[in-house]
């Protein structure tokens, strides 16, 4: 029996603050879309990583930052535009509420301000300040958050050895096809591609690698309209497929998503769909649902042994 997985990139305003104009609605609609989330995964019993930008757990800060080895620029908008916007800055009552909802959510580290690892312009330094930060603010907040899980900002994986240092056990890296590049590419696999079943592995630093294996609003807008007046949501057909393969075979699912990909009626109603499905194999067939965190010690385990020899 195969196994399926919810990571979540709970980032407010932090994953766009660096935009030259970051989009209104997407903004907007962060808040709500992580309440919506909550409630829906406690509905149907749906454990999930919930990967938090370590700002999020403070209640206020003095917004320069100073130690930081990117302070100057990077923190910008926090000290002008979003000045008096703490709602997109700040959210300990959301993390609050992921820790006392009656599922066993895992709650990860998407880093303190969500920096490019990936970027060539990250230095190992740069890294470790932003992981060293956001387990303090995770360790000086009231939520017990015993940080393991890493998503790394805009997918972009890079510094593994520093997350290694720094205690961290798992993140979830790209999939063997990668991230869909086009609507075409993304009907492509709804209509005739393979559902992405991934295998977690042990890389050479000791991190268990959960790949993703698709991002269930990786199709909107226009292209996703079209679609629906043609057949039904081709992101619904593949993550059932996905799901369905994962009842017959020993591989995962891994779906992710952001709390701000919920701004319409039509978005809640493709996550409620996912997550009743999820349920109901879950109850009919015995379908395993875990989080990044489960996975990555059930995989150590089962490669203890092996790398002992």
């Amino acid at each position: 029996m195969g196994t399926v997985v919810l990571s979540i990139d709970a980032e407010l305003g932090w994953g766009h603050h660096d935009l030259t104009s970051p989009p209104a609605a997407r903004l907007e609609s962060g808040r709500d879309g992580w309440a919506t989330l909550l409630e829906l995964l406690d509905t149907y019993r749906i454990p999930a990583t919930w990967a938090v930008v370590g700002h999020l757990f403070l209640e206020e800060c003095d917004r320069a930052h100073a130690t930081h080895p990117i302070a100057d620029e990077w923190f910008e908008r926090e000290r002008t535009e979003w000045d008096e916007r703490p709602d997109l800055r700040f959210a300990p009552d959301l993390v609050r509420a992921i820790h006392d909802a009656d599922v066993d959510h895992d709650i990860g580290c998407h880093t303190f301000s969500h920096v490019d690892f990936g970027n060539d312009a990250t230095t190992p330094e740069i890294a470790r300040a932003e992981l060293v930060a956001s387990l303090e603010a995770a360790g000086s907040s009231s939520v017990p958050a015993a940080m393991t899980s890493v998503v790394f900002p805009h997918n972009n994986v890079g510094h593994r050895d520093v997350l290694a240092e720094w205690g961290f056990t798992c993140y979830r890296g790209v999939g063997p096809n990668g991230e869909p590049t086009s609507a075409l590419r993304t009907i492509g696999n709804a209509t005739v591609g393979t559902p992405p079943l991934v295998e977690p592995t042990v890389d050479e630093f000791g991190l268990v690698n959960v790949p993703a294996s698709i991002h269930l609003y990786g199709l909107s807008g226009p292209a996703r309209r079209v679609c629906e007046r043609l057949w039904e949501d081709p992101i619904l057909a593949v993550v059932r497929r996905g799901i369905d393969a994962a009842t017959k075979g020993d591989g995962v699912f891994h779906v992710w998503l952001r709390p701000n990909d919920l701004m319409t009626d039509a978005d809640v109603e493709r996550l409620q769909t996912v997550l009743a499905y999820v349920a109901r194999r879950r109850e009919l067939s015995g379908l395993d649902v875990r989080t990044m965190r489960d996975v990555s010690q059930r995989t150590v385990s089962r490669t203890r042994p092996a790398m002992r020899t």
